[in-house]
């Protein structure tokens, strides 16, 4: 894919008439806009004649560590790596895909250490916050390998990078949101988690119950589940928390496993009664936000997420900076007033 000069001007959030000024090194530029116009040309590999061999990074090979099963996420995540040669202007480069038990440390560090002799310049992973898993990303680190941990951060390691959104607000949105919908916003409300082991769910609840506990004095979080985002034993524990608390309000799902909350909460003639947020916009949950089932998606775009890992790996094997602008990622919430 050519990269043109709409593309620089986009990525530095300057005119392309600016762009131009900066290659042509013409006067009246500010120097932090020179800055930001020549990270946009080395990031995206613009090479415009002379500066081709300056700026066009170098071929790596680049290793994404995803999630086993049939996450809808994680299965758009994989999609969207498949089509980085496609999107990104890397010559060369080339951009794999593993598969394993992200909810199981031992088993994710094993496959960290053998990606770790394969010759990946780089590795993208979607982590567990897990002592095993923290010392095999230190080990990769130390030995050159560059590591973006991707949805799922471990912050105390010595990864280069984390890529995803801000999950502590997340959880806050969802619970300013479950809350709102809640009549005269007071009532029960429980939550059920993939694993607290995973630090975005980890994160998620924690700032689901700081702001229930800052802003909502009258709404009461009564339980926790861990659900391991499988749709199957969600469903089972929805159902025991619909029978366990036949007063219950409000329902958060901090991970995936969502169909199972849909089919618990429909069979039980709940639907519209339980206020339900969730995350990540599918085709299952969009069918059940439209039909009310769920009230509120937050969702982030795993396309964007596979495009700014590889592109911040790419950055980082090559010296080049980071276009932070570029490379933050959205929180977005939908309703069904507002799908795309």
């Amino acid at each position: 894919m050519k990269v043109t000069l709409k593309d620089v001007a986009d990525a530095a959030g300057v005119s392309i008439a600016t762009v131009d000024r900066v290659l042509n090194r013409r006067e009246g530029v500010r120097g932090d806009t020179v800055a930001r116009v020549e990270a946009a040309i080395r990031q995206l590999g613009y090479a415009p004649s002379s500066l081709a061999s300056r700026v066009q990074p170098a071929p790596s090979r680049t290793l994404f560590l995803l999630p086993l099963g049939g996450n809808p996420f994680f299965t758009s995540l994989t999609d969207g790596v498949g089509q980085l040669r496609e999107w990104l202007p890397f010559a060369g480069s080339t951009f794999d895909v593993r598969t394993v038990d992200v909810f199981d440390g031992p088993v994710l560090a094993a496959a960290l250490e053998r990606a770790g002799g394969d010759g990946y310049d780089g590795i993208a992973v979607v982590a567990l916050d897990h002592p095993a898993v923290k010392e095999a990303i230190n080990a990769l680190t130390r030995a050159g390998v560059r590591v973006v941990t991707l949805v799922s951060d471990v912050p105390g390691s010595l990864r280069d990078r984390y890529v995803g959104i801000d999950n502590t607000a997340a959880g806050r949105t969802a619970g300013s949101l479950t809350a709102r919908f809640l009549p005269n916003r007071r009532g029960k409300v429980a939550f059920i988690t993939g694993s607290f082991a995973l630090r975005d769910h980890a994160e998620r609840c924690f700032g689901f119950e700081q702001v229930i506990a800052q802003d909502f004095p009258d709404v009461e979080v009564i339980a926790v589940r861990e659900g391991r985002d499988d749709p199957e034993r969600v469903a089972h524990l929805v159902r025991d928390l619909l029978h366990d608390h036949p007063d219950l309000a409000g329902l958060y799902n901090v991970g995936a496993g969502t169909g199972g909350v849909i089919r618990a909460l429909e069979a039980a003639g709940r639907a519209r009664e339980v206020v339900f947020v969730a995350h990540e916009l599918t085709q299952e949950s969009r069918s059940a936000l439209l039909r009310g089932t769920i009230d509120a998606v937050i969702g982030q775009d795993p396309r964007h997420e596979a495009r700014s890992a590889a592109r911040v790996l790419q950055a980082l094997i090559n010296g080049f900076p980071v276009l932070d602008d570029q490379e933050r990622i959205r929180i977005e919430v939908y309703l069904r007033d507002n799908l795309p």
